[in-house]
């Protein structure tokens, strides 16, 4: 049975029913096209994009942005730079479909892309919670943010995390969230609220939350807090929506791209 573009989209889209507002759409190509295979990552990269086409996969599934801002049309101020052109060029070149979906999984009940970072983690088990837009934990036996930090360092397989707080402190209660939710606004009064120790995150403005765990800190107070980065808090949830398809298309060969880590570290 053929499958078409926009039979892959419907399925992702109706688990978490219709938005009114949402940047989730087809960015390049055609919704009526037939899908040959399909390539799934957290960032439809120059050379994502390529190994899709290597892999034969004529639609490509990006959980970012695919010119380097959030609403897409941001990249009409590209038009004449050679790294947009070369991009686009491959995509027209690969015939490639590229779809955004981004907003849909965050809509998931739970949210699909912090689920998918709390299994690979190895933490499911201990989810007492699901929030909109996080998750809490309970460690019956609690653990310290050392001893945290370097699991999630082994889950994950990276060099480093950043932490703010006591390492040695003893956590039993944590909060889990990914992507850009790490602002003050969203994680400060969780803290509270959840009686949480640790929260653990992507990414979020310097001045907010660490500088709150900072004051915190200074006061004697048991909080911390572990970012782990955009891109590694959010890449397991969409290797999890690549097992999704896969399950709900078996006859379409389904590959996961992993991206390399953005930054060195010097």
């Amino acid at each position: 049975m053929d499958v078409t573009v926009q039979d892959v989209i419907r399925s992702l889209e109706e688990p978490a029913g219709v938005l009114e507002s949402t940047v989730d759409k087809i960015i390049c190509g055609r919704s009526h096209g037939l899908v040959q295979g399909i390539a799934v990552s957290f960032s439809a990269t120059y050379e994502a994009l390529n190994r899709a086409a290597e892999l034969g996969a004529n639609l490509f599934i990006t959980h970012e942005g695919l010119f380097y801002s959030h609403h897409e049309g941001a990249h009409e101020m590209l038009k004449s730079d050679p790294v947009y052109q070369a991009k686009q060029a491959l995509i027209e070149a690969r015939h490639l479909t590229v779809y955004r979906f981004h907003d849909y999984p965050h809509r998931y009940t739970p949210d699909e892309i912090t689920l998918g970072l709390i299994e690979a983690i190895g933490y499911d088990r201990y989810a007492i919670r699901h929030l909109s837009s996080a998750s809490i934990i309970h460690l019956p036996s609690g653990q310290t943010v050392r001893q945290i930090t370097e699991h999630l360092k082994a889950k994950l397989q990276l060099s480093h995390v950043r932490v703010i707080g006591n390492m040695d402190m003893i956590c039993d209660r944590i909060g889990i969230t990914v992507g850009y939710r790490g602002g003050g606004p969203h994680l400060i009064p969780m803290y509270e609220n959840e009686q949480l120790q640790l929260i653990i995150a992507g990414e979020g403005p310097e001045w907010e939350t660490p500088e709150y765990i900072r004051d915190a800190s200074a006061l004697g107070g048991s909080k911390s807090l572990i970012l782990t980065g955009h891109a590694a808090s959010e890449e397991p949830g969409m290797r999890r929506a690549a097992d999704r398809i896969r399950q709900q298309f078996p006859n379409v060969p389904v590959h996961f791209i992993p991206v390399a880590p953005i930054f060195q570290v010097v």
